[in-house]
């Protein structure tokens, strides 16, 4: 297993074509901007180096029987799964951020058990050829890009329909060696701070969108890949020099639009080529695992905010207000919920054909459908416990400034005998998760990381079973027949 430095350093040996603003930014490792989503990542492999939570942050592997980074390990049991939701809590609480390796965790068992199917009943090995290429990735301690989302184009039309076909990543054309594809993944999560990226297709298709169905590892510097960096709320302040403004100096994520410009992927690193009846498998399973982890990263930057706006009711003067000791207990209540859901999920989850345990697709939908709704009303929440002056307090330059800081100091006093800055380093807090860079990993993504809040509503309906419980019904009001 590599160690945060050495994770660190296999950043700087890759060859990224990034653009930010317009412009190409060649040390990516130490730009100010990307610098703390690498920190971010780093944190997953620092844990793991430490005993004291060696238990949720490592596993066997079930293909070497070798220590691995959980994030590369293939789900054996339900206690796996648990102990998935347990980890992306920790490291919630560690970040306060977006940690980026669990859409490659989750990517990695959902394409494991659907090329275990699709061998079985295609005569293909795509299995073989994943499963060599997973040892690479926990050999190697990967950080994987699950890169599911297309930018779609006209959303009434299919794949094949769309009057630009580079809509959607599809296959151009193949050779005795590989193939050749072209496209674009959007919202990537992570993709800057990882080694390789892992395409899945992004929705079910039919037999006219055979070029579409497919999926592959790459190296995330591969000839043909570009990135544009996504702008976030206030990032700019990371350009200024300063810590305070921003909140969460240390921590953060990004996401990336990755344009994938005629790249060759060799056959071994093929894992679906045109197998257009499997794509919808894949999309679910993804889309599932992921939606379970929300469950448990959105739970843990949870943790952090309730106790940012505990502090702030202490710094303020407000603890002891009975409306404020409410709104905390809400705040609590909710995110404890999230949390019982990706437990929940978890402990129901069952092996599939490939011996790789799949959580519960229902109970992981009503998850993801529970965060679309519950952290908008935590942050409101806290936004309504920290004040206005969240929002209207001056400048770190200002508190620190020889003519005015002084007066900064003075009326921005709250609890005698705190603090003027630590007041402010709460808010500015406060502000980032709930409005500023963080709010990507947590606000807005509740939203529509894992897909948008209808996506779950289908599933749901999907895995409903109405039938069966109309004849519950049925026999309990006495209806024969």
């Amino acid at each position: 297993m590599k160690t945060k430095e050495q994770y660190i350093e296999s950043l700087r040996k890759m060859n990224f074509k990034l653009y930010m603003f317009g412009e190409r930014v060649t040390n990516i490792v130490d730009h100010p901007i990307v610098q703390p989503s690498m920190n971010s990542v780093a944190m997953t492999y620092e844990l793991a180096q430490d005993p004291q939570y060696e238990d949720l942050m490592t596993a066997v592997s079930s293909l070497t029987e070798k220590k691995i980074n959980r994030f590369c390990h293939l789900h054996q049991n339900s206690e796996d799964l648990i102990k998935k939701v347990k980890m992306q809590r920790l490291l919630g609480q560690k970040t306060a951020a977006c940690f980026q390796r669990c859409v490659g965790m989750d990517a990695i068992n959902a394409v494991d058990s659907v090329t275990y199917e699709m061998d079985q009943q295609k005569g293909t090995d795509y299995h073989k050829r994943f499963r060599s290429w997973l040892k690479e990735m926990q050999e190697n301690d990967w950080t994987v890009d699950g890169a599911m989302t297309d930018p779609k184009g006209d959303r009434r039309l299919s794949p094949s329909q769309q009057k630009d076909p580079d809509m959607f990543v599809h296959i151009v054309s193949e050779n005795k060696d590989g193939i050749i594809v072209r496209g674009a993944k959007i919202h990537q999560t992570g993709a800057l701070n990882s080694h390789q990226i892992l395409i899945m297709p992004t929705i079910a298709m039919g037999p006219a969108d055979i070029d579409y169905a497919v999926s592959f590892a790459i190296p995330a510097d591969s000839e043909g890949v570009t990135y544009i960096y996504g702008r976030q709320s206030c990032d700019t302040r990371k350009l200024e020099g300063g810590e305070m403004d921003l909140g969460n100096a240390r921590y953060g994520g990004h996401e990336s639009i990755v344009i994938l410009d005629n790249v060759f992927v060799p056959w071994e690193r093929v894992f679906m080529s045109r197998e257009y009846e499997f794509s919808g498998a894949l999309v679910e399973r993804f889309a599932g695992y992921h939606r379970q982890s929300y469950g448990g990263c959105k739970v843990g930057v949870g943790d952090v905010l309730i106790g940012a706006a505990a502090l702030a009711a202490d710094y303020n003067g407000a603890n002891k207000a009975s409306h404020v000791k409410d709104k905390l207990i809400e705040m609590v209540h909710l995110n404890e919920t999230l949390y019982a859901c990706g437990i929940a999920c978890s402990c129901q989850g069952s092996p599939t054909a490939s011996g790789t345990y799949l959580i519960d697709l229902l109970l992981a939908n009503v998850c993801k459908q529970n965060v679309t709704r519950f952290p908008y009303e935590i942050a409101r929440l806290a936004e309504d416990i920290a004040g206005g002056l969240m929002v209207t307090m001056p400048s770190e330059k200002d508190l620190r400034s020889p003519e005015i800081g002084h007066y900064v100091q003075k009326y921005l006093q709250g609890v005698s005998g705190i603090p003027t800055e630590h007041r402010l380093r709460i808010l500015r807090l406060i502000e980032n998760i709930t409005l500023g860079t963080a709010a990507v990993g947590y606000r807005t993504e509740s939203m529509h990381g894992a897909g948008s809040p209808q996506a779950q509503r289908i599933v749901i309906s999907r895995q409903a079973n109405y039938e069966a419980k109309k004849e519950l019904a049925k026999d309990i009001a006495g209806i024969l027949g």
